[in-house]
């Protein structure tokens, strides 16, 4: 793992200024005299000072009305993405409480088929009412799928008016980080956490986002020196079982090789793309997560598989492994 290498600045193109002058241009007209240049010089410098205190009043009132209109653009956007959030907490409650009808639904059906024919009869109207709540539920989760693709289109459509309100605003700065997690044998990208805190991400959410990625069978956990990952925080929530954490050498960012080489090359993917906000660049992950696990890697002791692959054949190998084991 690797969470302090490597930063990629994005900026915005600035537009072209054009030819520029300044007053000592005038002494280029051979045919003026020293009298008559140095006359037009004062007269171009005093002149330029009154644009220059012009454009740094206008420049002031400018920065001033430029301020407001970010703060208003921020605010705006915190709100567009807070209520996103509640939208996507709501949504998981409703996904809970549904598996769990349909869980329950399941079991029902087994039951009542697994009843002899007897008490099938006498449950009949049970199951009859069970059936009809069951169509009634599972109508009300069709509609609720198709309010959602309303809700989602309106999203779509309430993120495309902001761009387009704000175009002409000069782009935020934001910072934000991305965890790099690489299997070190079959070179796999194991996952892309982005952090939209950016330098703010605390430990606590590292070890949140890296908890589901690591595969129960790991031994050794790689990482540099970072303060998140040494923070007592990571440690408890990480390091349990068998997991030994090994650090790499200090100011050798080589000694991690595998994630930093893997750093460069998601660094070369994402100079050639364009986002706008944390949702795109997430997605834009996602791609590059799943392209880079399926082409061949030269790395890899079997070149011209991909990391993909390569698992997969490691995995058939251990199963035939232990399945040997059995056997004797």
């Amino acid at each position: 793992m690797s969470g302090s290498s490597g930063r990629l600045y994005v900026k915005g193109r600035s537009a072209d200024q054009g030819e520029r002058t300044w007053p000592g241009q005038v002494f280029r007209d051979l045919a003026l005299t020293y009298e008559e240049a140095m006359l037009s010089f004062i007269a171009a410098s005093q002149e330029g000072d009154r644009q220059a205190k012009a454009a740094s009043r206008r420049g002031r009132t400018e920065r001033v009305a430029i301020r407001a209109a970010k703060q208003a653009r921020d605010r705006e956007e915190r709100e567009l993405r807070d209520a996103r959030r509640r939208v996507r907490e709501r949504r998981k409650l409703e996904d809970a409480a549904w598996r769990e009808l349909r869980a329950d639904r399941r079991a029902g059906v087994q039951a009542y088929r697994g009843l002899s024919k007897e008490a099938r009869q006498q449950q009949l109207e049970a199951k009859r009412a069970q059936d009809a709540q069951w169509r009634a539920a599972w109508a009300q989760r069709r509609a609720l799928l198709a309010e959602r693709q309303e809700e989602d289109a309106a999203w779509r459509e309430a993120r495309r008016l902001f761009r387009e309100r704000w175009a002409e605003l000069p782009a935020p700065t934001r910072w934000m980080a991305i965890l790099v997690v690489i299997d070190n044998c079959t070179r796999q990208c194991l996952g892309l956490p982005l952090f939209v805190a950016g330098a703010k991400v605390t430990a606590e959410a590292v070890a949140e986002a890296l908890h589901p990625l690591l595969p129960p069978e790991l031994r050794f956990l790689i990482s540099d020196r970072g303060t998140h990952f040494r923070a007592n925080d990571f440690k408890e929530r990480i390091l349990s079982g068998q997991r030994i954490h090994v650090y790499t050498a200090r100011h050798r960012p080589q000694s991690n090789s595998i994630a930093e080489r893997f750093i460069q090359t998601l660094k070369g993917w994402l100079e050639t793309e364009s986002w706008t906000d944390d949702e795109e660049l997430d997605a834009l992950l996602q791609r590059f997560h799943d392209e880079y696990n399926d082409r061949p890697h030269q790395g890899l002791a079997s070149p011209g598989l991909s990391p993909n692959e390569f698992a997969r054949r490691i995995g058939l190998l251990q199963s035939a492994t232990n399945v040997q084991h059995d056997r004797d």
